[in-house]
């Protein structure tokens, strides 16, 4: 595992080849240059011990997955840096619903009532021209746009409070037997998870997670966005649209051509699911067969993809 120290030395020597310290040494200000970094590494070595101190028993979890990321090509210092921060820690009681949700007790007719059919039309009005340019674009009627975006997060204001750094770090660290161990220890008391089922649900959700995860790191590098901000689903879905990270580099979209890729902003979530479902053979009057296909790619409830249909036949009504 990694020393904190170490790995900021490491890292602050790449910064300066050999010569650059032996002029340092000869001149008078180069000694008094050379003596503040001695001394400001000085801090950074106390400083980081604190922290390691501070995030006991939380972030140890992920000493792993951080080496794991490392030999993948992340920048050592940098997530070193990252997963030393106090908001980074393991997400006991989120990760413990991927091992009792069911998909098929969800209750999709509730959106399909009066007052939400109300609310997607508002959402409708208020976003027409995002809405009109993805279906002229992409083909995707703007009534199952609105429809997802209606059941995946009440049309922009439910879009989860868990951080997804957390759940996919969570998720993903357990591919270590340790982390595994420990994990079960927490979470054995639930009436309907034995061992068995937990091993081989974790070990198949940890490659997932880990491919999320390297997306979603990849995702913050590219946009320039702190990825300890981010929040989302249990799952690690984001945005108003709830996309995986995994998604986003080949199909979101920027709707409002700002040169980003916001999937917390309306223009560039609607973009972004009439590209998916067009990517996955939405055409204009396409039959419902065929609709249902398509839908079923964004979410594989049969029961989600029929709100979805319904809803959107609502609108147009």
């Amino acid at each position: 595992m990694y020393d904190n120290f170490s790995v900021f030395v490491s890292w602050w020597l790449n910064h300066y080849k050999k010569k650059d310290l032996s002029y340092m040494l000869k001149t008078g200000k180069g000694q008094k240059f050379f003596i503040f970094y001695i001394s400001f590494i000085f801090i950074m070595m106390i400083f980081t011990q604190a922290q390691s101190f501070q995030t006991e028993g939380s972030n140890n979890y992920f000493d792993s997955l951080q080496e794991k990321l490392v030999n993948d090509g992340f920048d050592e210092y940098e997530i070193k840096a990252l997963y030393i921060r106090p908001e980074v820690s393991f997400e006991t009681k989120g990760v413990s619903l991927f091992f009792v949700h069911s998909e098929a007790r969800l209750d999709y007719d509730q959106y399909t009532v009066k007052q939400q059919i109300k609310k997607a039309r508002r959402y409708m009005k208020k976003y027409n021209k995002e809405l009109s340019q993805a279906q002229k674009i992409y083909g995707v009627d703007k009534e199952v746009i609105t429809a997802i975006i209606l059941i995946e997060t009440q049309c922009g204001t439910l879009l989860g409070n868990r951080s997804v750094l957390n759940t996919l770090s969570t998720m993903a660290s357990l591919f270590d037997l340790q982390v595994r161990r420990m994990l079960w220890k927490e979470i054995s008391d639930i009436p309907e998870l034995t061992q068995d089922k937990f091993e081989k649900k974790a070990k198949r959700k940890s490659i997932w997670a880990y491919r999320e995860l390297k997306a979603f790191l990849d995702h913050t590098i590219i946009e320039g966005v702190d990825p300890v901000e981010i929040k989302g689903s249990y799952a690690g879905a984001m945005g108003i649209s709830q996309f995986m990270p995994s998604n986003i580099p080949t199909l979101a979209k920027d709707g409002n051509n700002d040169g980003r890729i916001d999937l917390f902003n309306h223009a560039d979530a609607i973009a972004s699911i009439a590209f998916f479902l067009k990517r996955h053979g939405w055409k204009p009057g396409i039959n419902r067969k065929k609709a249902q296909q398509v839908v079923h790619h964004y979410n594989h409830s049969e029961k989600y993809v029929d709100a979805v249909l319904k809803i959107s036949k609502l609108l147009k009504g």
